[in-house]
Order: structure tokens, then C-alpha cells, then sequence
């Protein structure tokens, strides 16, 4: 071998000594550091913790069910005449629905009518009866008492006054008959006249009128269709405004929600599936009396005036129950919050810009945040992106921060 090569074989022994000294070196810095191996700080996003008041919210699916819901049915028998609405049309109390063939329910309201006009004639005639009998009763009566005085002074006969009472005797029994027809007369009038106000209802029934304000169904009975009286079912009207939204929540929370209700009315929202930025609010009226023992839930009921009528009977809807405000409540962004073996963590960034995995509780959810129960303090700084990439110990940078050291290097090299 050429003695030149032998000398640089011999110098580039001790060099390569010396990488290999340097790059275990390098290793060591790194894992005291936290980094890997060859790897710099790791590129984060990252947010503080803060406070603020929060809602205490449930949220939970629900349905809509009508305020009531009535099945119109006919009060008396008779074919359909004419229908008056459109199906699924809205409807306010009075509307006229349908209307029954009249003509026999007019008939029977004549008939009764009659009935009660010759009901009064004959009282009238019984008045007559009386009053004329009255007179005559004076008559003799006075008659009589002169007999009787004639009749001490040897005047008339015995007989003769005895005849003129009888006939004052005669006349008060046409006097008590005449008051008994008066009397049967008038009570054939007060019949008389409850059978022509009956007649009277039975014609009115002969229209049927929407009994409450709603939305109508599937008409059952069509025109020409005899129905039958409080069996025949004509159409069903949903009452829509207001409308209640039932909904359930875990027996566990049941004291939550009654140590809520200590402090007055609980809102309810309630948001429909093609608009839920813009819930409908209402209130809670209704905590069911016993829990399901099948679910473990209790029914709840919220009550919607529903004035855009939004909610509709038979939709789901998403329902927010709100059982109050929790003051300075510790908030991160919900993408920092990480579930590990032992429950949910954080990375949290320390002074030296490294992590630490912080176990943490979670108090429930605002929007985009997720409200902390204890593991953190106000101020901290969380990582929110990058955290696939961490291990405890791990340095980090801020991206925006990499990305300007890479932009301003790569000027100066253009700039050379």
C-alpha cells in the first residue's frame, strides 16, 4: 500500500471516533430533553384555559306531541251533506266542518213548535175557564149569603138557602178544575218548550263545528255517507299551538332537575332538524310521577307556545334543559381533551416548553368547549393539535413559529 493511503486510513480512525462520540452525545441531550433520538421540538397548536360562566344544560332527543288531539265525531244520524275544509288544513274554533242533511231535524223542529203553540192555547183557554168561573163563584157566593140572612127572618124557606150554597159549592169545584188545567196546561208548555229547544240543538247539530283551533287530518267520511250518531268518526284535529315536547332523562339526574326546580321555572329549548340554529324555547310543565323501571329514565314535558308553528306532532327534536349557570368555569377546547386508559387527559405545555399528561375531569360541554371539574388551573396552557406525535417530557413549538424560523432561513438562502 502506498504510504500516503496508510497515513489518511490512520487519521480517519480517531475522526470517525469522534462522530460516533458526538452523535451519542447528541442522543443524550435529546433524551434528557424529552425528544427522541435525531428529533427536534414538536410542532403544536395550543390554547390557555380560561373561565367564564356556563350553562348547566341536559341535552337529550325528544318528540313532539300535540297540545290534544280531538276525533270530530257527528251528534246525530244523517247523511253528509257537504264538506267544508281541506284536509290537513288549519282550522280556529267555530269552523264549520260539515254539514248533515237537516230536513228531518226542521220537520221534528216544526212539529214541536205546533205542539207548543196548542200547549199555550189551551192555557189560554184554561185561564178563560177560570176566570169565568171565578165571576160566577162571586156571584153565588153573594147570592147565598142573602138566602142565609132571608132565610133567619122567615123569608125563604130552609130549602131555598140551602140550594144557593150548593150551587156556591159547585162552582168553587169548577174553580179548583179550572186551576188544575191552568196548571197542566203550563206544564205542557215547559214540555212544549224543551222539545223545540232540543229540536232546536238537534238542527244545530246538523253542522259541525271545529271544537278547537288545529291542524285537521285524513277526512274519514265523505260526502253522501250516512253516520251514525257519536260513532261515526269524521276527522281528527290536532291542537298545535301550543304543543308539548316529551323527552326522557336518566334517573340519575333527577335530583338535579328537582333541586333546579326549587328556584323556579326551568327553559326548555327545543331545536327542529332543519333549522336547529334557532331552537324554539319553551318550559318544562311536567315531571312524571314515577321512573321507568325498564330504561331507567323519567318522562319530562316541555310546553311551546309554538307561535311559527316549527314543531310539528310526531317530529324529533334536539332538547336542551337548562338547570342553571355555573360562575368561572374552567373551559378548553374540546380538541385538547384526550382519553387515555385512565380516563380523559390533557397535554399541558410547562415553562420549559415541554408536556406533562395531566388527567382531568370533565364537568359537561359548551358548543365547542369542554368545561373542566379539576385537573387544571385558570391560565394553563394546553395543546389542542399535535398531540399524536407527544410522549411526556416532550419539547414542543408552536407551528406559526416553525413556520416563520423555515420562511426566514429560506429568504437568507436566496438572498446568498
Amino acid at each position: 500500500m502506498p504510504s500516503f493511503l496508510k497515513t489518511l486510513s490512520v487519521s480517519a480512525v480517531p475522526f470517525a471516533f469522534l462522530l460516533v462520540g458526538c452523535g451519542e452525545q447528541a442522543g443524550s441531550d435529546a433524551k434528557k430533553g424529552g425528544l427522541k433520538k435525531g428529533e427536534a421540538a414538536v410542532p403544536v397548536a395550543i390554547a390557555k384555559v380560561t373561565t367564564r360562566d356556563v350553562p348547566v344544560d341536559l341535552q337529550v332527543i325528544g318528540n313532539v306531541e300535540a297540545f290534544s288531539t280531538v276525533m270530530v265525531k257527528s251528534r246525530v244520524t244523517g247523511p253528509i251533506d257537504k264538506v267544508h275544509f281541506a284536509e290537513g288544513a288549519f282550522v280556529t274554533k267555530g269552523d264549520k266542518l260539515f254539514s248533515i242533511d237537516p230536513a228531518p231535524f226542521q220537520t221534528a223542529l216544526s212539529q214541536a213548535e205546533a205542539n207548543l203553540a196548542r200547549d199555550r192555547a189551551v192555557h189560554l183557554q184554561a185561564q178563560a175557564n177560570l176566570n169565568r168561573d171565578l165571576a160566577q163563584q162571586k156571584f153565588l157566593t153573594q147570592q147565598a149569603g142573602r138566602f142565609a140572612s132571608l132565610q133567619k127572618e122567615g123569608v125563604v124557606s130552609k130549602e131555598q138557602a140551602e140550594q144557593q150554597q150548593s150551587s156556591v159549592d159547585v162552582v168553587t169545584q169548577s174553580v179548583a178544575a179550572d186551576q188544575a188545567a191552568i196548571a197542566s196546561a203550563q206544564a205542557s208548555i215547559e214540555a212544549g218548550e224543551a222539545a223545540v229547544k232540543t229540536a232546536r240543538i238537534m238542527l244545530g247539530y246538523t253542522t259541525i263545528l271545529s271544537p278547537v283551533d288545529g291542524r285537521t287530518g285524513t277526512i274519514l267520511t265523505r260526502e253522501g255517507t250516512l253516520t251514525s250518531a257519536n260513532v261515526t268518526e269524521l276527522v281528527a284535529i290536532s291542537q298545535v299551538q301550543p304543543v308539548y315536547v316529551t323527552f326522557s332523562v336518566p334517573e340519575t339526574q333527577l335530583g338535579m332537575v328537582k333541586e333546579a326546580m326549587t328556584r323556579g321555572k326551568l327553559p326548555v329549548s327545543a331545536a327542529p332538524p332543519d333549522d336547529p340554529a334557532h331552537p324554539e324555547t319553551g318550559q318544562l310543565t311536567f315531571v312524571d310521577s314515577s321512573v321507568d323501571q325498564t330504561t331507567g329514565t323519567i318522562k319530562l314535558k316541555g310546553q311551546f307556545a309554538n307561535a311559527n308553528r316549527r314543531l310539528w306532532p310526531g317530529q324529533f327534536v334536539r332538547v336542551t334543559l337548562r338547570l342553571g349557570v355555573t360562575p368561572n368555569a374552567l373551559i378548553v377546547p374540546n380538541q385538547a381533551v384526550q382519553t387515555g386508559q385512565e380516563g380523559s387527559f390533557v397535554y399541558r405545555v410547562k415553562a420549559d416548553q415541554s408536556v406533562e399528561a395531566v388527567n382531568v375531569k370533565l364537568a359537561g360541554r359548551v358548543n365547542e368547549d369542554m368545561v373542566i371539574g379539576a385537573g387544571l388551573d385558570n391560565g394553563d396552557t394546553v395543546v389542542t393539535e399535535g398531540q399524536l406525535r407527544l410522549a411526556p417530557g416532550m419539547r414542543v413549538r408552536l407551528r406559526d413559529e416553525a413556520g416563520a424560523r423555515k420562511g426566514k432561513s429560506g429568504a437568507k438562502k436566496k438572498k446568498e
